[in-house]
């Protein structure tokens, strides 16, 4: 019977979607992993792949079988760990750039004291770019924002803290126009990238306020916004990052939405079962419910 090392490589053939690119992680030959593969489908009595001459392509029972072999290597990995006092091994979680400059950046510096024998991996990007990597398991976990569509059924989404959207605009002081040209009505409009999770939610917030925006730039960063809205090149919405002294900054205007508050949420995104829950419960846990002020 194929061992968990055999289990874990074929999970790596279906995230990289390739032999030679999982073979390369693993520090095997192609030749050889292939051979592995075969000797896991005799065992199981069914091929997992469509083979042509140039190509492997994961087929409808090794599809199937993800899911499986993934509870069956994270039971595998957990054995013991109810018997550890403290948190130990690695975590790979994906984190949004404004989720380290708001209310989780802090969370991280707190576990590693906490847990000295945790080595927390963060890769940043974006929330819908993680939920494919999280679902194929190349990041155990994600800090994303809720996302605007269902997700699929074997991925949940906990809700970890909130940050509301505000409206920030540049100072007028010490500045070589007119008072009139820097109301926000006047300036364009510096939007949040539309078709990711924030983008949607900013779509939201105009919308619940009935706002007359002028469109200017589109960015997919938070803090590149912030710093142009400072320029004087424009004003946003953003979410009131945790860790940003808003109140110090001389160059932006906050002020809270007209109408309708509106609040970014940001959670914790994760296969209902996989092999670091024991940490990301603890991460779970370690947000009482909040809002950023």
């Amino acid at each position: 019977m194929s061992s968990i090392k055999v289990l874990k490589n074929f999970l790596a053939i279906t995230r990289h979607k390739s032999v030679a690119a999982a073979a390369r992680e693993i520090g095997l030959t192609a030749a050889a992993l292939g051979q592995q593969i075969q000797q896991l489908e005799n065992d199981i009595g069914l091929e997992l792949f469509d083979r042509t001459k140039r190509s492997l392509t994961l087929n409808r029972y090794g599809q199937d079988l993800i899911e499986s072999i993934t509870e069956i290597v994270a039971h595998y990995e957990s054995l013991g760990s109810s018997f550890k006092s403290e948190l130990s091994g690695s975590i790979v979680l994906g984190a949004l750039v404004s989720t380290l400059m708001g209310a989780f950046g802090q969370t991280v510096n707190e576990l590693k004291q906490l847990y000295p024998e945790l080595d927390i991996k963060l890769i940043a990007g974006l929330s819908s770019n993680f939920l494919d990597q999280v679902i194929d398991g190349s990041l155990d976990a994600a800090i994303v924002t809720e996302s605007p569509y269902a997700l699929p059924q074997h991925v949940q989404w906990t809700e970890l803290y909130t940050e509301p959207m505000v409206l920030i605009y540049p100072n007028l002081k010490n500045r070589n126009k007119k008072v009139s040209d820097l109301r926000p009505e006047n300036l364009p409009f510096i939007r949040f990238e539309r078709n990711t999770w924030t983008g949607h939610l900013v779509d939201q917030t105009i919308r619940a306020n009935k706002l007359i925006i002028k469109e200017g730039m589109e960015l997919n960063s938070v803090e590149a916004i912030i710093e142009l809205v400072r320029q004087g090149l424009g004003y946003s919405i953003v979410p009131k990052l945790a860790n940003i002294a808003w109140s110090q900054d001389r160059q932006l205007i906050i002020q809270n939405l007209p109408g309708k508050a509106i609040f970014r949420k940001v959670g914790l995104l994760e296969r209902k079962k996989h092999s670091r829950q024991n940490i990301t419960q603890v991460i779970k846990q370690h947000f009482p419910s909040q809002t950023a002020k």
